[in-house]
């Protein structure tokens, strides 16, 4: 860890993907830079991502994937109903290829270009060794240009000058100090875990109707003191949601039993009632967003023993992550199912008759009863008359062990908070920008108008972090230098 700095050309709050980007940015531009994270260790949630969007990269071009830069604007663009920073957009889809060769110049290594969903452009560059291992290479770049580096320094205030910045309040072993600089790079990873702004932004509850997954101690401290030098707010409220079954801390991430209850066979709702096409089981945002629904904060994932068979012999239908390839065979499965039932667990249930299971989800035996009934009837039709569901998944539900996972509704991270412009620099409601101030990240808002956009840009959350952290460098050293 570095000597608390007491003077630095920019101050960068938090140490993820995209405050580190912008600190090697600058350093590169010659500016004196420090970073500062309030965790014992850097990155955060950046340790975890597996892969980064671009399009056309050099990887891409070696498979011929010709899937263009305008095409990937123009779906963004309409997924989004144009109610994004289009100017915002139109950078990081323009400067994504070239950003994989910036992290391939720093040693970051990547396995493949792919996708995580059906039909959709191969836009998703896998990460060797994760997000962790970007993490580590900008580190150790950055130690090489001269940033320092404080954890456990968590930033409380920015203070103000004729201009702009002139400092921050940082807390160092239960003291405050005062850092003089001209610039700040806010780049704190949102506020996950700040349960007033969830209930209100977001109308949820957090812990009990929405999860935060992986996220710590985010409470927003960057877009406070951003709103507080007169930055706008913009993107509140927007998360990036998931479906997760089953989840708790006695279950690994990515198991085999979450391979099996996360497949498109029968889902239902709290009160036992088939409510969506599982055929959306690819597609992590429509399921958060379907989730979300339900003010309990869960609805059920089931199959039998006829469909585990299916799963162990022919293989599921989605992958989960890069860890279980759609095809893949859960050889396994047996045996963890026994061990999850084993932990008499209120996220995982198995029963030797539906009444029996819908007694242990606490949900109305007859109401369970005529939705397996019904659905068993669709599935001998072929045809699914409720929800339109492809065909391929309709598997009946016959016994004679039936399973039932709770499916939580949990969420990556916050997708907003602060107004900018395609620079990167902070703005305040008619657009002006705060001299000196800028937000990268999951802090900046404008990219995402109500739901994470994966559908044609598998990985632009990862992406979003690194290139505008990159902007972010760039434009802070021409600021210090006019």
């Amino acid at each position: 860890m570095s000597e608390m700095p007491m003077e630095a050309d920019i101050a960068v709050v938090g140490s993820g993907v995209s405050g580190l980007t912008a600190a090697l940015e600058a350093a590169q531009g010659g500016a004196r830079v420090a970073v500062f994270e309030k965790q014992p260790s850097i990155g955060g949630t950046s340790n975890f991502f597996e892969g980064i969007f671009a399009v056309g990269s050099a990887m891409q071009r070696e498979k011929y994937i010709a899937y263009s830069r305008d095409q990937a604007f123009k779906n963004f663009m309409e997924y989004n109903h144009w109610r994004v920073n289009a100017r915002l957009v139109r950078s990081l889809i323009n400067r994504s290829a070239e950003t994989i060769d910036w992290l391939q110049a720093l040693g970051v290594e990547f396995l493949e270009v792919t996708i995580n969903m059906p039909d959709a452009p191969r836009t998703y560059h896998i990460v060797k060794g994760r997000g962790q291992a970007v993490v580590k290479a900008m580190a150790l770049k950055a130690k090489e240009r001269g940033v320092a580096v404080r954890v456990s320094s968590p930033v409380k205030q920015i203070l103000k000058g004729k201009r702009g910045p002139s400092g921050i309040v940082v807390e160092c072993d239960g003291k405050d100090t005062e850092v003089a600089c001209r610039a700040v790079v806010i780049a704190s990873g949102g506020y996950a875990n700040n349960a007033e702004w969830i209930r209100k932004y977001t109308g949820l509850d957090l812990g009990r109707t929405v999860t935060p997954m992986g996220n710590v101690g985010k409470m927003g401290d960057g877009i406070r003191m951003a709103w507080e030098m007169g930055a706008a707010a913009e993107g509140m409220g927007v998360l990036h949601l998931i479906r997760v079954a089953p989840f708790g801390p006695e279950f690994p991430f990515m198991n085999t039993v979450e391979g099996a209850a996360i497949q498109p066979v029968l889902w239902v709702d709290p009160k036992g009632e088939r409510f969506c096409d599982e055929g959306i089981a690819y597609y992590d945002t429509s399921l958060g967003n379907v989730n979300s629904r339900y003010k309990q904060g869960y609805t059920f994932c089931l199959f039998d023993d006829t469909i585990k068979k299916h799963f162990i012999e022919k293989g599921v239908f989605r992958g989960m992550g890069t860890v279980v390839h759609p095809g893949s065979k859960l050889h396994d499965l047996d045996e963890q199912l026994e061990h999850f039932l084993s932990l008499n667990s209120k996220e995982f249930f198995g029963a030797d008759s539906i009444e029996g299971l819908a007694q242990k989800m606490e949900v109305d035996p007859r109401v369970l009863r005529t939705t397996v009934d019904r659905y068993n009837v669709l599935c001998a039709k072929k045809y699914d008359e409720e929800f339109a569901k492809n065909p391929e998944y309709l598997l009946p539900l016959n016994g004679p062990r039936f399973y039932a996972a709770k499916a939580r509704t949990c969420f990556l991270g916050t997708m907003g908070g602060v107004k900018i412009n395609y620079r990167t620099e902070a703005v305040d409601e008619f657009d002006s920008p705060i001299p000196g101030l800028y937000a990268v990240g999951l802090d900046a808002g404008g990219l995402h108008a109500e739901s994470y956009s994966m559908r044609d840009t598998s990985g632009i959350a990862s992406a979003f972090a690194v290139i505008s952290g990159r902007v972010a460098g760039e434009n802070v050293v021409k600021y210090l230098k006019e």
